[in-house]
C-alpha cells in the first residue's frame, strides 16, 4: 500500500518526488524503463525553472553541468540575425538564467537528490482501477494499491486515457531530428541559442556542455522518415550547419514527429492529478514542454504546504495553472506555424525582425514568472 504513486519518471515526475521530499512525504515513483542509461537528446532549462531548482537546492548543480545560456536568437538560413534577445536584465531580477543541458544528466541529478531507492524500474503501467483506492496494475505484474496518484507519464498518458478519457493527440505534420555531437561552436555561441528558419525547414543548436552541443532539425513535410538525408535537405543553409550534421555520429540522433494536445476540460479526479505532458503536452517551439511540468510540481507542492486535502490542492492547482499552460500550448503552435512557413519567408523574416522589443520582453517576464 503507497500512500502516493507517480507513474513515470521523467523530468516533471522526478521535480515532484523532489518537492515531495522537500515536505517529508512518502511516495514511489514508476516507470516502464528497464534501467536508467544515459540517452536523450539535450534540453533548455528557461529561468522559471531553475527558479523551482533554486528553491531545492539544485540550480548550482544544473548550471555546472549544463551551460549558460544568456541570448537567443532567430536568424535566416545563412545565420543574418532577424531578432535576438539577451536575458541579461532578467536574470538579474529572477536570479536565475536559462541552462542548456544533456536532459540524461538533468534527470540523474533530480534522481540523485531525491533518492534512488524511491524510483522503481520495469513498471509499465498496464491498468489503473479505482476502488476505494486506486489499484495499479504493471506488465511485470506486480499490482500496487494507492491512496493518490500522480499521472506524468507523458503526451500518451494511461492515466489520463483511462481515467480521465480525455484528450485528442493533434499533429503538426512536423518531423524532428535532435542530435548530440562533440563540435567546437566558433566562440561567439559559446553561451547563445540560434534557431535558424529556412523555407518549411529550420535548424537550431547550441551548447550544452564543454564539448557537447545539441541540435535539432525541423522540417514540414508528413511523409519524411528518420532515413531523410538531411545533409542534403540543409544543403541551402549556412555551412556551419552542415559542419555540424557532418559530425554527428547517426547514432545520437532521435527522430519524432512533432504533436502537442489539445486541451482537456479536466486534469484531476478524485485523489489523482495530471501534470506535465499528460494533462497540457505542448510542442517545443518555446522550450517550455518540461519547464511547464517543473512548474506543475512547484504549485503543487506549494498548495501541500497550506493543506494536505489532495482534492482541493488539485482543484486549486488546475485554477493557478491553466491560464499559463493554455497559453504556452497555443502560443507555441502558432511560432511552429510561423517557423515552418514554405510561401513569404523573406516577409516573415521582415515581420519578425520589426516586432517592438517591448513586446518580447512582456512575453519573457511573462513566462519566467511564477505563480505562486
Amino acid at each position: 500500500m503507497n500512500s502516493i504513486s507517480i507513474i513515470g519518471a521523467g523530468i516533471g515526475g522526478l521535480t515532484l518526488g523532489n518537492i515531495l521530499k522537500q515536505q517529508h512525504m512518502d511516495f514511489s515513483i514508476y516507470d516502464s524503463v528497464p534501467e536508467i542509461k544515459p540517452v536523450g537528446a539535450g534540453i533548455m532549462m528557461a529561468m522559471n525553472a531553475m527558479q523551482v531548482f533554486d528553491q531545492l537546492g539544485l540550480k548550482q548543480k544544473i548550471e555546472e553541468a549544463g551551460n549558460k545560456i544568456h541570448k537567443i536568437s532567430i536568424t535566416n538560413q545563412y545565420l543574418k540575425p532577424i531578432s535576438d534577445t539577451n536575458s541579461l536584465e532578467f536574470e538579474k531580477k529572477f536570479n536565475s538564467c536559462n541552462v542548456a543541458i544533456h536532459r540524461a544528466e538533468l534527470q540523474r541529478i533530480l534522481a540523485e537528490n531525491m533518492g534512488i531507492e524511491n524510483i522503481q524500474l520495469n513498471y509499465n503501467l498496464k491498468q489503473i482501477i479505482k476502488k476505494e483506492n486506486y489499484h495499479l496494475h504493471f506488465e511485470n505484474r506486480e499490482e500496487i494499491e494507492s491512496t493518490v496518484v500522480f499521472g506524468a507519464d507523458g503526451i500518451k498518458s494511461n492515466i489520463r486515457n483511462q481515467i480521465l478519457k480525455t484528450g485528442t493527440i493533434r499533429d503538426t505534420k512536423q518531423k524532428c531530428w535532435r542530435g548530440l555531437v562533440d563540435f567546437e561552436l566558433p566562440e561567439k555561441y559559446n553561451q547563445e541559442a540560434l534557431e535558424t528558419w529556412g523555407v518549411g525547414k529550420r535548424f537550431g543548436f547550441v551548447r550544452i556542455s564543454d564539448k557537447k552541443v545539441y541540435w535539432y532539425a525541423v522540417i514540414k513535410d508528413k511523409n519524411l522518415n528518420p532515413d531523410t538525408d538531411l545533409l542534403s535537405t540543409y544543403s541551402d543553409f549556412d555551412p556551419l550547419v552542415i559542419k555540424i550534421l557532418e559530425a554527428t555520429d547517426p547514432k545520437n540522433i532521435i527522430f519524432n514527429d512533432i504533436t502537442d494536445l489539445s486541451p482537456i476540460p479536466k486534469w484531476h479526479s478524485d485523489n489523482l492529478c495530471l501534470i506535465g505532458d499528460s494533462a497540457h503536452a505542448t510542442t517545443p517551439n518555446m522550450g517550455q514542454g518540461a519547464c511547464q511540468a517543473i512548474e506543475d510540481a512547484y504549485i503543487i507542492g506549494k498548495l501541500l504546504e497550506k493543506s494536505k486535502n489532495f482534492n482541493s490542492v488539485f482543484e486549486d492547482f488546475q485554477k493557478i495553472r491553466r491560464k499559463k499552460v493554455d497559453y504556452i500550448v497555443s502560443t507555441s503552435r502558432q511560432v511552429g506555424n510561423i517557423s515552418q512557413w514554405q510561401y513569404g519567408t523573406s516577409l516573415r523574416n521582415f515581420l519578425i525582425g520589426i516586432i517592438p522589443e517591448s513586446i518580447n520582453k512582456k512575453m519573457i517576464e511573462k513566462i519566467a514568472t511564477l505563480e505562486m
